[in-house]
Parts: structure tokens; sequence; C-alpha cells
């Protein structure tokens, strides 16, 4: 964006006119907190931060900014003007995913967030799809879970996130995004051919209290999950594998080390010496795709839709032919 584009803000009878790259960097520092996360952001340098908004102290009358240990911190003028700012934005985003409307073609970039089991099944399929009706859209992905790509999506730092809500922990959506819930995925337990349940159809999780268990790394959502699931079966789960990524735990599965809780959509393959067995209650999650809602536009509408069709289709195989 050239630093010539200026936005007009009117207080009582004053009105200000404001440049609107230096608003950016104001917004960036209030949502990331320090002038090197604000310029990673904007993926400019920190002095060009720096210049921008001492520019904009200037051009306000207002201190801004005051030292905080070795970093900054926003005055009161700062925190009402960086307000302001992500109104601003908001609405010049609205208005270009309501020109963008006006146009059938679509393209430029779009950028994409998403968890790692759609990113495997669903994601290629969707994109490869979406490449051959528009060539000209620019798509950048990054694999993320909701902790990540929530905040990414609302500091538009992203486009569209995809993402898990399970029924027992729920994703926490903010106010401002909208969503379209791809579907609905089951988990079942993994065990090893092993275990003295693997014969069964179906298990009650409470009989597994004595099972081990491979889990996400501790300080995500997904390990969370696990531990209230089991939590609320009358048992306190001993995890001894931390493992990113269900095809690494399915291996250790396998090597009769531990059992798991896998969805279905990341069982593309199942190895050998590991049993598929439903679970008593069922385990379900929606699977999402987010966006702002003030910056719907066309390519995010047809993105959304590819996604829709390709996890459709995954999500048509039969459960027994999952296993």
């Amino acid at each position: 964006m050239s630093t010539s584009e200026y936005f007009c803000l009117e207080f009582g009878r004053i009105t200000c006119v404001f440049n609107v790259e230096r608003l950016r960097a104001l917004h960036a520092l209030a949502a990331h907190g320090s002038v090197a996360l604000a310029a990673s952001a904007l993926h400019v340098t920190p002095s060009g931060v720096s210049q921008q908004l001492a520019k904009l102290e200037r051009e306000t009358g207002h201190q801004l900014l005051e030292q905080h240990g070795r970093g900054v911190r926003l005055t009161a003028a700062g925190h009402v003007l960086a307000k302001h700012a992500s109104e601003i934005l908001s609405r010049m985003s609205e208005a270009r995913s309501d020109l963008e409307g006006l146009s059938e073609e679509i393209l430029g970039p779009l950028r994409i967030g998403s968890i790692s089991t759609v990113l495997r099944a669903v994601v290629p399929g969707a994109l490869s799809a979406l490449h051959r009706r528009h060539p000209r859209l620019e798509v950048t992905l990054r694999e993320g879970e909701a902790e990540e790509t929530i905040p990414a999506l609302v500091r538009r730092d992203l486009d569209l996130a995809v993402l898990e809500s399970w029924d027992r922990r729920p994703a926490q959506l903010p106010a401002e995004v909208s969503y379209r819930r791809l579907c609905t995925d089951t988990a079942d337990v993994a065990l090893p051919e092993q275990h003295r349940l693997a014969h069964r159809s179906t298990v009650a999780l409470h009989e597994l209290a004595d099972t081990p268990w491979v889990s996400w790394a501790s300080d995500t959502a997904c390990h969370e999950w696990l531990v209230q699931t089991l939590r609320s079966q009358g048992f306190e789960p001993r995890v001894t594998c931390n493992v990113a990524g269900y095809p690494t735990q399915l291996e250790l599965v396998a090597a009769n080390l531990a059992g798991a809780l896998v969805p279905r959509l990341a069982r593309d393959s199942v190895p050998a010496g590991v049993a598929i067995v439903r679970t008593r209650p069922v385990l379900q999650r929606q699977v999402l795709a987010l966006w702002r809602t003030d910056s719907e536009r066309p390519a995010i509408r047809a993105c959304v839709d590819a996604l829709a069709a390709v996890t459709e289709q995954q999500t048509l195989v039969a459960p027994h032919d999952q296993q």
C-alpha cells in the first residue's frame, strides 16, 4: 500500500487526516505488543515501524507511545487512536471485499491456516481444484492449531482458518468471525492388537483406565481434549507419549506402547498391529472454516466451497472402511 493513502476522521468539529500506513503500524503494535513483532507482521523493518509511529505522533500532536522496560507501550491517546485504526482497517477491508464481489474473476493472495488432519486429507485436493478453476489465485498455506490460527485470523495475518471444535471442548470463536461447518468427524480408539479389548467392536472408555496413552504436546487443545474426555469417564489418563501428528501416534500404538484417540479423517492409513475400536460415548468434532466477517470476498467463498466438496467426499467413506 502506498504511503500517500489517507483517511479522514471527525472528532466533533475537528477533522483529522491520517496516513493509512501509519495507522496500520499503530494497529499492528497494539495487536502484537512490540515494535519487532509488529514489523514482522507487516513485513517491514522495526526502524520502519518506529518511523511511521513517530510521524503519526507529529501528525496527531499526541504522544502515542511511552517507554516500558526495554520496549514501548501505548499511552491513553495511543489506545484511543488504535481503536479507531482497527475500525478504519476493518471498513477498508469491507470496501475491498464489496468491490471484489463486483468482479467475476477470482484472483490475488489467499492466506490459509489449517489443522494437520485437514491439511493432510482435504486441503491438497481442494487447492488443486481451486487452482484449476482460478489459476490467478495465489494461495499460501501454513499448518497450525486453533490457538494459533484464530488470533492470526483476527489480526488479519490469515484470510481463512480451518480448525476443529470438539463436542466436549468447543472452540471459542471471536465475535468478528463467520464460519461454515465442513463436516462432523468421529474419533475412535486405536489399540495395539495385543490389547485385551482390541477384539471388541465397541469399548466403553472407562474400561481403558489402565491403558497408557499417546497424546499431543501438553500445551495444546488436542491434549486438553483427550485429558478432559478421559477424566469425564472417571479416571486420570496416564499419558506416556506426547507426539504431534496422528500417523506417528498410530505407529506408537502399533509398537504396543500406548492407545490413542484418532479422528477418522486422520486415518488415511492404519499400520499393521493396530485395532480401531468404536467408543462409548461417541466422540465427535466439528471441522470449521473461519474468516473475518468484514473480509469475506469471492476468493474466500470459492476456497470454502472447494474444502466443503472434498470433505464431503472424504466423509462418505464408511467407518468400517477406514479401519
